[in-house]
């Protein structure tokens, strides 16, 4: 059993808190902190700003940072605070509450909603240690034993799987503002539930994108229980059941639309949430997913679950980019994957917008994984891993995790030579294995990518590499932010997201699992990836190659995203952070571990 899933839920939580706090250095916690050894191991003598100080035991990490909070977590009091001296906090509320007096008095109110969001997150793991055994027993009575569960239905339950996990850094993932465990268990992956969608008839003068390109069972309004008359002028256009209601209303006040838009009474077409929560999969159609915004946050109170009409545009434009590349490099032809995201609908809301996402025919006799889930537990307490394994790769997890090395460095170092680095993490990458029909066989393993919006693309290097013409086409985004003048913003993406989130968290867990020896890991992990830089060099001599060399493999130190920072506990003023999910500070480089120093 997990320690997050067992009694000791808020002493893990409180170490992952600590962990990244330590990491991002908030409130200098870190480097503003003296170093005390002692014989049972060393601790950070952190001084308060009324007076005092507090020693908090540490050890070493080495995944994006030098130390973490040891554990069992603990915070001992040091003279002259207080006169008695020798007290030990322990706990979310006893330690977090102490940590408070090193925040700054303008900090503190972001502060405390950050506090709010760990005993958030500390619920939600007690209701998903609860809910857990019913909710798999659920999943194998629907979909069968997990090593057989297939397609894009099978990949919903797969999310469900991951839904019980952490995010490999945000430590507080877990936690949903705004939503009550009614709604959740309602709407929630990890409650595996299936609910209908309400609709609204908006004039389609109102409504951007193209209606033609709806699936075919897409409603019209008198389908819906509302006036025939409307479908002449009128589009029936999605709304999560948990954007309904006052969140909906003021939407369409914003948006002038109110007493021009309908509400269906009833509830059409039957979804399930996946690992995102706003999009659904849709029963009857599991090649359709649709992306809804809903009114809360997660990781991080800024990381809002609207869905800005721009992000459509700019998933569409980094779609066709992925696309372009694919057709100039034929091998990723039957490898990668992209998830069809041209079909989109807005309505001048960031409540009042859909994503029709579309998933390529063929996947039915597939295994579908979400990244995200591949260390989840299965219903029978082994991992999804190593299920995949076993009916894969002949039991050889290792062996497993190395075709999927090869293929994710082989694909993205191609992107960055082109300048692009996506934002392709766990939750946006999928495994899919393939049965060849023969035991002995190689299996195919391919990626599936999705949520395409928020790369980094150099445009003068993707001139460079397809065409100053050409490359503008592909390079309308509506968000600025997007295009970079250099190098470095699109390796930091490379690196925060490809290097760290979709190959060394797992190298990381795999070790602390027992798999294998993390330095076994790490190697692995660090020989796929110079095997891909090398192949870069050989087919494109110049700059891309050298790049990848020196800020990543040969780099003393490695930038790592500072979502908490970012995205809860400063402003925007105060932090600096031009965009909450792509904010740094840096830490070790664990590759150079994995070379053998």
């Amino acid at each position: 059993m997990s320690p997050t899933e067992g009694e000791d839920a808020e002493e893990e939580l409180l170490g992952r808190v600590l962990d990244t706090l330590l990491r991002e250095d908030a409130y200098r916690l870190r480097s503003g902190a003296r170093t005390v050894r002692r014989p049972d191991g060393d601790r950070l003598r952190i001084v308060l700003r009324e007076g005092g100080s507090v020693l908090l035991p540490v050890e070493p990490e080495g995944f994006q940072c030098e130390i973490r909070a040891r554990r069992p977590v603990t915070l001992e009091h040091e003279q002259p605070w207080p006169p008695a001296g020798g007290v030990v906090l322990r706990g979310l509320k006893a330690v977090l509450g102490r940590l408070r007096e090193v925040v700054a008095d303008e900090d503190r109110e972001l502060y405390d909603a950050f506090v709010d969001e760990c005993h958030q997150a500390l619920d939600a793991i007690r209701l998903h240690h609860r809910i857990r055994p019913g909710v798999v027993r659920q999943l194998t009575a629907r979909y069968g034993e997990t090593g057989e569960w297939a397609g894009m239905g099978g990949a919903v339950a797969y999310d469900t799987l991951a839904a019980f996990r952490d995010h490999p850094v945000y430590p507080t993932s877990r936690g949903r503002s705004v939503f009550g465990e009614d709604a959740l268990r309602a709407h929630a992956p990890e409650f595996a539930p299936g609910f209908a969608l309400r609709w609204l008839a908006l004039p389609r003068a109102a409504v951007g994108g193209d209606p033609g390109r709806l699936p075919a069972w897409w409603p019209r309004p008198g389908e819906l229980g509302l006036p025939g008359r409307l479908d002449a002028d009128h589009l029936a256009f999605p709304v999560h059941p948990l954007t309904a209601g006052r969140p909906l209303d003021a939407a369409l006040d914003a948006a002038g639309l109110r007493g021009r838009a309908r509400l269906a009474e009833r509830p059409w077409l039957e979804v399930r949430p996946t690992l995102s929560m706003r999009t659904v999969a849709v029963t009857d159609d599991p090649l359709t997913h649709l992306k809804l915004p809903l009114t809360t946050a997660t990781l991080g109170l800024r990381n809002r679950r609207t869905v800005k009409p721009g992000t459509l545009v700019d998933g569409e434009v980094a779609q066709r980019l992925v696309e372009a590349v694919i057709a100039r490099e034929p091998r990723f032809a039957d490898t990668v994957l992209p998830a069809d995201e041209t079909t989109h609908l807005h309505a001048g809301h960031e409540l009042l917008a859909t994503l029709i996402r579309r998933y390529p025919p063929g996947l039915e006799n597939t295994q579908v994984v979400p990244l995200a889930g591949l260390l989840a537990r299965t219903p029978d307490g082994g991992l999804v891993a190593d299920a995949l394994a076993e009916r894969h790769y002949g039991g050889n997890l290792l062996a497993l995790f190395d075709a999927y090395l090869t293929l994710l460095f082989d694909f993205h170092t191609t992107l960055f030579a082109y300048g692009i680095a996506l934002e392709s993490h766990q939750q946006n990458t999928s495994l899919v294995f393939d049965d060849t029909g023969a035991p002995a066989a190689a299996p195919r393993l391919r990626l599936l990518i999705k949520d395409h919006d928020g790369p980094r693309v150099h445009a003068v290097r993707l001139a460079a590499m397809i065409g100053g013409a050409d490359a503008a086409d592909l390079c309308g985004f509506d968000d600025r932010r997007i295009l970079t003048g250099g190098d470095g913003p699109v390796a930091d993406v490379f690196t925060t997201i490809t290097v760290h989130l979709c190959a060394a968290a797992l190298a990381f867990e795999l070790a602390a699992l027992g798999r294998a020896p993390l330095d076994v890991l790490l190697r692995q992990v660090r020989d796929r990836l110079t095997e891909a830089v090398d192949r870069l060099g050989a087919a494109r001599p110049g700059a891309a190659a050298a790049l990848l060399r020196a800020r990543v493999l040969e780099a003393d130190r490695l930038p790592v995203k500072a979502m908490v920072t970012a995205g809860t506990l400063f402003t925007k003023a105060r932090s600096g952070a031009a965009d909450v999910n792509k904010h740094y500070v840096t830490g070790p480089n664990y590759l150079l571990r994995g070379r053998g120093r």
